[in-house]
Order: structure tokens, then sequence, then C-alpha cells
């Protein structure tokens, strides 16, 4: 087979998606593909009223629902490894999201906001894609998040069985919220019993 004469959905089902699952990734619960998180911006010339291209992710990665992590650019083999970077760090500025990874199937360029003092950017190979633990012990280090703080920010969101999930924007907000509560909490209340809808 050649690698090269693949489509960049090809290069996801055939090598990036098998990597994620070797990783740990749960594909039912983890991993999202072709995440459409924008309808466009609307152009108006004149009377003519258009939409401009909407943004959509080739992967997001979550911990758990509504706690998105990684993000995945992919690219055809026919570009480098780390060609889907620039489109990759846009979308997850947008969506609030720390981590960054390029592929074109023969592995990958890791970008990682939460590093401190280490390089930002590295290269991995295809079958050393980090595990969900290993990305949420950086996110839970890099935020300041003790033991007790995780358990806040990792309950669950109310689901008022309509169906409907929030924006990206909405997701953005909670999460920031709940993580300064969680932050507040621990740093003023440590020994609090109380439950978060308490506080």
């Amino acid at each position: 087979m050649d690698k090269r004469a693949l489509s960049e959905r090809d290069i996801c089902a055939k090598f990036i998606t098998p990597a994620l699952r070797k990783a740990g990734w749960d594909e039912m619960l983890q991993i999202r593909e072709e995440v459409s998180f924008t309808k466009g911006r609307i152009i108006v010339r004149g009377k003519l009223v258009s939409r401009g291209q909407a943004k959509r992710a080739d992967y997001v990665l979550y911990f758990k629902p509504n706690i998105p992590l990684a993000l995945i650019e992919a690219k055809d083999n026919a570009h480098s490894v780390g060609d889907g970077m620039q489109q990759g760090l846009e979308y997850a500025a947008t969506l609030d999201i720390p981590f960054v990874f390029s592929s074109n199937g023969d592995g990958f360029v890791f970008h990682d906001k939460t590093a401190t003092g280490g390089a930002i950017e590295t290269t991995l190979a295809l079958d050393a894609f980090p595990s969900p633990d290993e990305l949420w012990a950086r996110y839970a280090a890099w935020k300041g998040l003790t033991p007790e703080g995780e358990k806040i920010v990792l309950q669950d969101y109310f689901d008022d069985s309509s169906g409907k999930g929030p924006r990206y924007y909405q997701v953005n907000a909670i999460n920031a919220t709940i993580e300064a509560i969680a932050a507040a909490r621990m740093a003023s209340w440590p020994d609090c019993p109380l439950p978060l809808k308490y506080v």
C-alpha cells in the first residue's frame, strides 16, 4: 500500500484512530471525529447573505464528556507530519484545549501548552501517543488542581434529558467557573465537607 496515495480520511482510519485506541482512548466515550464547532461567519454583501467556512476539527479527545483535553489535525501523507499544527492551534485556542497534535500517519507533532521549562513541541512516534490519564495528569498539574479539586472538576454536568449539549463557548465558561470554584474552595475551606452545590 502506498501511504502517499491515501486520502486524509484513510490516514485517520488506518493510522491515527488505531494509535489512539492503542494508547487507551475509548472510541465511544473519548474520541470524536470531524467535530464542527462553528457554522461560519455571516457575510452580507448588499442584499446577498452567505456564510463563511465552518470550523471543524478532525479529532477532539475528551477525558470525560464536556472536558476536552486534546485536538488532532490530520493531513494526508503528501504533507509533512506537522503541517496541520497551525490550524490545530487556532482551533484549540477557540475551544480552550491545551494539547494539540498534528499527524500525517507517520507520527505526531505534539504541542503542549502546559509545558514549563521543557520543549513546547515534540515529535512522537505513531505508537507513542499519550494516554488519557497522562494528559489529564499534565492538565491537572497545570491548573493546580488538588485531588479534592479534581473531584469537583470531574463531576458530570446536569442532564435535562433534552439531548442538547452546551455550545463550545458555554463548555469553556462552565469549566473555567468550576475550576475557579475548586481552586477557591480548596484554598479557603480545605476541610469543608460540603458538596459543590452548597458552596
